[in-house]
């Protein structure tokens, strides 16, 4: 390899080390953001030594974050955006201030100068956006009370580190450099307004007819390279005033949300962001220093184990104060408690006139450290404290108790579980509805609907819940693992209960067919047959004759599906007997269409008879 280009060696090395750790790492039930980490450290200076130049590939990698809060804007119509105002600048005002504050008094109380002790404070205040998001998405919390007041605490903190930076400067000691001038400070601010109203302008006036242009050209490549050219530019102008690249592009992603182009962006980009906010998290776990951490392995400790056991503290309050579901506390206080991505930034751009080289890098590896940590934090939470969480008191749950005894047990209430309660309830059958999304609980008890907040993939909630006396438990869960979860343990512990379970796709069906369950239905087979009938009457077929075809259909798709279960497992095998029942079907759909020509001539005929 000692004359490959050096693209090519990087790309081996990185995908070769992502592609071994991440996999183990999700199989041993850490996650993928550890396994990245890891991953990280295995190739970097104190692993392998396989790669040295750290910052460089950091400052590539947060490409992937800026990719990721263009995503996340594109999910926010800019009249969402203006109703989450106040949580941003509210709540996301108190979390910094009161997190800074408390880390520079004990950073000031245990002896560091104040203006070391604001500076690390300020930096060690900010989260990972990151790691926070991708986790929020990893569990389908955005959407949930917690990901919400976290998706605006992280935004309020991008913007945040805007002044951060620019106050820097003023706490220099000794700085030789002149103070800029009220007039270069009055340019400077303009720029930045200027760049703004460009984005949002640009935005209104301008994307839409060039992306609209770039789809008549019919070359979806095109669109891609538009799509990422798109992030690039507006990050390299948020760059040349000194702003965050990350807030630009959840701009412009704000901006187009609205558009009809945002499915195809979103699909265009989603590979990139993943591929790099993976480098992101490889490029953090290289940028470990081991040697300070064991030069002063106590101090380190101590420092990491401090602040993040500060920030846990403040911001479980915070989310006391804002009414966070307490099953979604732990998550969402370990996720903003750790450091952030831009805290490296905030301690690089300090220079030795704010930072000591030596402090400065030390503060760097405890945020490294803390991001790594935390995953694993994560993995303790979910094993030891969410489980008490569910089994106390909580206000969700308060009603379910030993004593319910439903007849049927629906598990997962979306617009599927829903219709099957709706249905149920209406004969006067008493049932009992889990669902893991406390808004959804919320929202539906306002309607009347008996739905309780639990997981139902635990056995101790299934049991609470009363299935251990019904007659049939509904698996309407949209997720097919958990769906799976499901059944394993009421078929293992509830033997008495039928099931009734809901199928994603038919590689879905068959797993439950696995497990001997009698009635399933595959979620969007007859709504989409029905709406093929409708197609076939619009195009002039009578009624009856886009019923039966209908119909037909129906049976043979069954019977293909049927014959091609004993195979699912030889994908080869399936394939074949998939292609030959096709086959077979649409030979026989071409008999009758011929039929069908020959009695409308036959028709025709008579008519002029």
């Amino acid at each position: 390899m000692g004359h490959a280009p050096a693209w090519l060696t990087s790309s081996l090395i990185y995908l070769g080390a992502a592609v071994l750790v991440v996999p183990l790492s999700k199989a041993l039930g850490l996650g993928s953001i550890i396994g990245y980490l890891a991953a990280g450290i295995a190739i970097g200076p104190w692993g392998l030594g396989l790669v040295s130049s750290v910052e460089e590939v950091l400052h590539f990698a947060e490409f992937g974050v800026v990719l990721m809060l263009f995503l996340v804007g594109l999910e926010l119509e800019p009249a969402r955006l203006w109703n989450l105002r106040r949580p941003i600048f509210g709540w996301g005002t108190a979390q910094v201030v009161a997190c800074a504050a408390v880390l520079f008094a004990v950073g000031y109380l245990a002896g560091a100068s104040w203006r070391v002790a604001l500076v690390a404070a300020l930096g060690l205040a900010l989260s990972s956006t990151a790691i926070a998001l991708q986790v929020f998405g990893e569990r389908n919390l955005l959407r949930t009370a917690s990901g919400q007041a976290g998706f605006s605490i992280l935004l309020f903190q991008d913007v945040a580190a805007i002044p951060i930076l620019a106050l820097l400067p003023l706490l220099a000691v000794g700085d030789a450099h002149e103070p800029i001038g009220n007039a270069q400070r009055a340019f400077e601010a303009a720029k930045i307004v200027g760049v703004i109203a460009g984005i949002v302008l640009g935005g209104r006036l301008l994307l839409r007819p060039l992306l609209r242009w770039i789809a008549r050209s019919n070359t979806p490549e095109i669109f891609t390279a538009t799509a990422l050219l798109l992030v690039v530019a507006i990050a390299a102008l948020m760059q040349l005033v000194g702003l965050s690249m990350a807030l630009g592009a959840f701009l412009a992603g704000v901006l187009l949300a609205e558009s009809e182009y945002r499915r195809e962006l979103e699909t265009d980009i989603e590979p990139f962001k993943g591929l790099l906010l993976g480098l992101f998290f490889i490029a953090v776990g290289m940028s470990i220093d081991f040697g300070v951490l064991m030069a002063q392995p106590g101090l380190m400790a101590l420092v990491v184990a401090g602040f993040l056991v500060l920030k846990f503290g403040v911001i479980y309050a915070l989310a006391k104060a804002m009414e966070v579901p307490y099953q979604q506390r732990p998550v969402f206080t370990l996720l903003l408690a750790q450091g952030g991505e831009f805290a490296f930034v905030v301690f690089q751009a300090a220079g030795p006139n704010v930072l000591p080289p030596g402090v400065a890098s030390f503060l760097i590896g405890a945020v490294a450290l803390s991001m790594l940590i935390s995953p694993l934090l994560l993995v303790l939470i979910d094993k030891y404290v969410l489980p008490r969480y569910s089994r106390s008191s909580a206000p969700a749950m308060e009603e379910i108790s030993e004593q319910q005894e439903p007849k049927v047990l629906i598990c997962g209430f979306g617009r599927y579980g829903q219709i099957v309660g709706r249905l149920v309830s209406a004969q006067g059958i008493k049932v009992t509805v889990l669902d893991h999304d406390p808004d959804t609980v919320a929202g539906l008890r306002e309607f009347g609907f008996r739905v309780f907040y639990g997981d139902a993939t635990r056995l101790d909630v299934l049991r609470t819940a009363g299935a251990a006396t019904a007659l049939t438990v509904v698996v309407a869960v949209d997720d097919v693992e958990q769906s799976l979860e499901i059944v394993d343990l009421v078929r293992e512990h509830f033997p008495q209960a039928r099931l009734v379970a809901r199928a994603r796709n038919v590689g879905h069906l068959y797993q439950l067919q696995d497990r001997k369950v009698e009635f399933i239905e595959r979620e969007l087979f007859e709504s989409s047959l029905r709406s093929a009938r409708s197609v076939l009457e619009v195009l002039g077929w009578p009624a009856h004759e886009a019923r039966e075809s209908a119909m037909r259909f129906r049976q043979r798709n069954i019977k293909l599906t049927a014959d091609g279960y004993p195979h699912y497992k030889d994908r080869a095998k399936l394939i074949a007997v998939a292609k030959e029942g096709r086959q077979q079907f649409a030979e026989q759909m071409a008999r009758e269409r011929e039929e069908r020509q020959k009695r409308v001539r036959s028709d025709w005929d008579r008519a002029d008879d």
